[in-house]
């Protein structure tokens, strides 16, 4: 059985969209909780209360326990999860990655993926690390799109295929890999080996490794970021056109008296009040949630309500067109996101090919969204603007249009556009009155490109006081632009 993913809606790169597995359809973007078979922290049978349509757990730990490999081989992977529900589940790259060897071929894993009734199995690949030699990654890489490439031929049945993107940090061996695997054909692309990244706090990184990958990847195709289980990253993530994450952070966070929220992390043993309406903190005092019996438990029930939250948030951004407002809004809770957010504004090029033409309205959250690849479209279609005759150039409350041939708008960080366009996006933008730097430059550099492009026109820029920027120098260096000093609306 082949895959069938659709999307039904686009955002930048992100999308909603509908995968077709064995068990039944999952709506993404999705976050599927992680199971250990051994250890519980809540029940599988649970995790459609909390929002949870697909699961992840482990096949080589079900295969290395007598007791786990034999009930699973007689009654199936859902029996003894009991959960009726898509299931994923990992080879044991994870263990191999930790403690240098598993016990288990890549042959053997797959075979056992297969019987016991996986929806999405995994091959055995080796998830190289960051940080680690060129030569090393690529030596790893082949082995890695070997095993993938056998497997793909191993697989006869109804069960997806997942081919890990490997590469260590080298963008290059990303976009090798994610190519060729698009190429051999795999239901499913996790994007692996990047915990590490984000265990240190290295978004920015993070972000140029989803990018590579993505590029090499057929754009409509299926992608889980591995081991991606903190809310405050999922937006970023899902804008770089992310669709699945596992999370085990609910439970490992909740064992060290951890508490999620969507901007970080709390100590619950620091918690003076609980920043949260989910069924956990709305029925416990934080005196209660440190001093309970279960408080494990409690703390995992209200990580994951919290976790399903962010993706309904998401989800919705999504829908209507402002999913960048909220990355913006986000990745404002620590300084590391905020570098990765002005590292996902280094590929606007490559987003702007993917982001819809037409959405709700642009707003300005700071200086990073004089970045976003809508901004960089308008810069690329201004040769469209034939401009004729006589020009005004204008802040949009000023009224003095009479005795030119064309009025434009003057609107940061966009610059200068007929006046005719005000109304469709993204020139309808809610803007500051008073723009930052970074939004001038961008502007002026636009409306001097636009100049430049219409050299037969005559221009007249009303400059206001709160648009001043260096270059307006240059602006008015252009033979065929006059720059007049007019009054603050």
């Amino acid at each position: 059985m082949s895959s069938r993913f659709d999307i039904i809606h686009k955002d930048t790169a992100g999308r909603i969209g509908r995968l077709t597995t064995p068990h039944g359809v999952v709506e993404t973007p999705t976050v599927m909780p992680v199971i250990n078979p051994n250890i519980q922290t809540i029940k599988p049978s649970e995790m459609r209360d909390f929002g949870a349509q697909i699961l992840i757990t482990n096949s080589y730990i079900i295969y290395r326990k007598d007791e786990l490999r034999e009930k699973a081989l007689k009654d199936g992977l859902h029996s003894l999860l009991d959960f009726d529900g898509p299931i994923m589940t990992d080879s044991g790259s994870f263990q191999l990655s930790v403690y240098g060897e598993v016990e288990v071929t890549n042959e053997q894993i797959i075979d056992f993926q297969q019987k016991i009734g996986s929806d999405i199995g995994v091959p055995l690949d080796i998830p190289t690390p960051p940080d680690v030699s060129f030569e090393r990654a690529s030596e790893e890489l082949d082995i890695t799109i070997e095993r993938l490439q056998a497997a793909r031929k191993l697989v006869t049945g109804d069960m997806l295929l997942a081919g890990p993107v490997q590469g260590s940090s080298y963008m290059q061996l990303r976009e090798k890999c994610a190519r060729t695997l698009s190429e051999t054909g795999f239901d499913v692309y996790p994007f692996g080996a990047v915990v590490p990244l984000m265990e240190s706090y290295r978004y920015a990184d993070l972000v140029d490794v989803i990018a590579a990958s993505k590029k090499g990847l057929d754009p409509t195709a299926p992608v889980h970021l591995f081991g991606a289980g903190h809310p405050m990253m999922f937006s970023l993530a899902v804008a770089l056109g992310c669709d699945l994450f596992d999370s085990a952070a609910y439970a490992l966070y909740a064992k060290d008296r951890r508490y999620i929220t969507s901007r970080g992390t709390y100590h619950v043993d620091d918690l003076k009040y609980l920043p949260c309406s989910c069924p956990i903190c709305l029925k416990h005092s934080p005196e209660e949630l440190k001093k309970a019996y279960n408080s494990t438990e409690l703390l995992a029930r209200h990580n994951l309500y919290v976790t399903f939250e962010e993706i309904r948030i998401i989800k919705q951004a999504i829908w209507e067109g402002n999913l960048l407002e909220l990355v913006e809004q986000r990745c404002r809770s620590h300084p590391r996101m905020l570098e990765a957010l002005k590292q996902m504004y280094t590929h606007s090029e490559w987003l702007e090919k993917l982001d819809p033409a037409s959405k709700s309205t642009f707003f300005y959250c700071g200086p990073e969204s004089a970045k976003r690849p809508e901004v960089l479209r308008f810069a690329n279609q201004l040769e469209r603007f034939t401009i004729r005759g006589s020009a005004l150039i204008r802040p949009a409350p000023i009224k003095l249009d009479s005795g030119y041939d064309n009025v434009l708008i003057f609107k940061p960080p966009f610059g200068a556009y007929p006046q005719e366009l005000g109304e469709i996006y993204p020139l309808n933008a809610e803007v500051p009155r008073t723009p930052d730097q970074e939004s001038l430059e961008r502007a002026y550099i636009n409306t001097i490109k636009l100049a430049e492009l219409n050299p037969e026109a005559e221009f007249t820029y009303l400059l206001v006081e709160r648009f001043r920027h260096p270059m307006v120098d240059k602006l008015e260096s252009l033979t065929n632009v006059q720059v007049i000093v007019g009054h603050n609306p």
